[in-house]
């Protein structure tokens, strides 16, 4: 008996407590409380402007589909209905538009509305993209043997060593150099015995000689300052030294003495990290906002609230399937050798955006602002995007309107559809606004036809 009566008691608490709630929410929906009305209804007049408004159906809080002309009980809840009167001062030959809620300045306090007008401004929008450092493919340079022979010496022996451009890395025995340094020390002592002598073919002949035995010596890897040095000294040489073709740093080493090498083994790989490039993952929502030559600020773990340059060098034509993410390659500055190859870096891509909703990458002073609208304004579910606007000439009535959004630009929408420069669209007090109009049975954020999902589920039934 005991525990029927507390369920009892407690049913009928919940059902009062309900009520209440409701009751208030209804005072405050239909726009009845006020100070005025509040201090009007201690007065002697026992009749009010709420009191003589006319109830124009009986629905359900829990239920706002339910529409009855009369009171009584939901249908589907039980719970007592509650009146929905018209508005003070409507018009029943023309009445207030579905999507309309007006409210009492004291309501708007209540609701804490604030408005901010639609403008055109230029807004900033950043992509922020991951990645990680990498050698530059176009300073690389690799140390081959173009002549078969043999690693007497190794001048360079450490992987990360340092190098010069003509610093002396291999130094090569071959036996072909023997030939090829005779018939071009022959071809000079023959020049040399024909100065003088009126035997212009025979000197054309013998100059056309040396000029083809340096050019092999040239393409087995010697240089013009090493070929004249054969010529200065007069005997050929056997051995020759390999030097390095570029300043940077070794990267990789395969060489070490005595190995046999032929035409095409690869010693030595060399990396100018003055300049690197930085690849980044951008998601393809990203792409339109990514241009070449746009500058591009990242950070390193390395390196915590240091900020680096780079600048967009290419895109990638091909889509990663798996990620859904395009490579962005920068080319990032390197002096002072800070940025290292297979560093993580995290990048921010800040652009300006066109009316069009595109990035301005080289302004013209022609461009036209786009019509933006704060973050907080729109009512963002799915696909569609709703905005309360406030009505002018009629002050406290703000009206439902779904419009067709652009990017986001920080703490700004683009605004493609639906709006108008110097409309107030309501910032603070929209979710209450919304709120209301869904209790209204209205088309709302969550019921664009109005009468909430328990219509809809009503009508399915049907």
């Amino acid at each position: 008996m005991l525990s029927k009566s507390f369920g009892k008691n407690s049913l009928k608490a919940f059902i009062l407590s309900t009520i209440s709630v409701l009751v208030i929410t209804e005072v405050f929906l239909t726009l009845d409380i006020s100070r005025a009305q509040e201090s009007h209804s201690h007065s002697d007049h026992p009749k009010t402007s709420s009191s003589q408004q006319e109830v124009r159906f009986w629905t359900c809080s829990m239920h706002p589909q339910i529409k009855l002309p009369n009171p009584g009980q939901c249908p589907i809840c039980g719970m007592d209905l509650i009146p929905v009167k018209a508005e003070a001062g409507e018009d029943k030959a023309h009445p207030s538009s579905l999507r309309d809620l007006r409210l009492s300045p004291y309501a708007q306090k209540l609701a804490e509305i604030q408005v901010q007008p639609v403008e055109r401004r230029f807004v900033t929008t950043q992509i922020r993209m991951v990645g990680k450092i990498e050698y530059d493919e176009t300073r690389l340079a690799y140390i081959t043997a173009w002549i078969p022979g043999r690693i007497d010496r190794l001048y360079v022996d450490l992987t990360g060593s340092f190098v010069h451009k003509g610093q002396p890395m291999v130094y090569l025995y071959s036996p072909e150099l023997l030939s090829a340094q005779e018939e071009l020390l022959q071809a000079v002592r023959a020049d040399e015995r024909l100065k003088g002598s009126g035997l212009t073919v025979v000197k054309e002949t013998t100059l056309a000689t040396i000029t083809a035995a340096r050019e092999k010596l040239r393409l087995w890897g010697l240089t013009s300052k090493q070929i004249d040095g054969i010529i200065e000294l007069g005997k050929p040489s056997d051995r020759m030294t390999i030097l390095a073709p570029i300043s940077g740093v070794v990267i990789h080493k395969d060489a070490f003495e005595g190995l046999y090498v032929r035409t095409g083994t690869r010693m030595y790989a060399i990396a100018d990290l003055s300049w690197v490039w930085i690849k980044l993952d951008a998601y393809e929502s990203d792409l339109m906002l990514i241009h070449k030559g746009q500058e591009v600020e990242f950070q390193t773990e390395a390196y915590p609230g240091e900020i680096f340059t780079g600048t967009v060098a290419f895109i990638d034509p091909f889509l990663n399937p798996k990620t859904r993410t395009v490579k962005v390659r920068l080319n990032a500055l390197n002096l002072e050798g800070k940025l290292k190859p297979e560093m993580f870096v995290h990048a921010v891509l800040r652009d300006t955006l066109s009316e069009q909703g595109k990035a301005i990458v080289r302004p013209t002073g022609e461009e036209r602002p786009p019509l933006v609208i704060p973050a907080r304004a729109p009512l963002i579910t799915g696909k569609r995007a709703v905005v309360y606007v406030a009505v002018p000439d009629k002050p406290g009535t703000y009206e439902g309107r779904e419009i067709v959004l652009g990017p986001r630009a920080g703490e700004y929408y683009l605004v493609r559809n639906g709006l108008k420069e110097g409309e107030l669209v309501v910032t603070n007090g929209n979710f209450k606004i919304d709120s209301a109009i869904q209790i209204l049975a209205k088309p709302s954020m969550m019921s664009p036809e109005g009468g909430g999902a328990g219509a809809a589920h009503e009508h399915r039934h049907e």
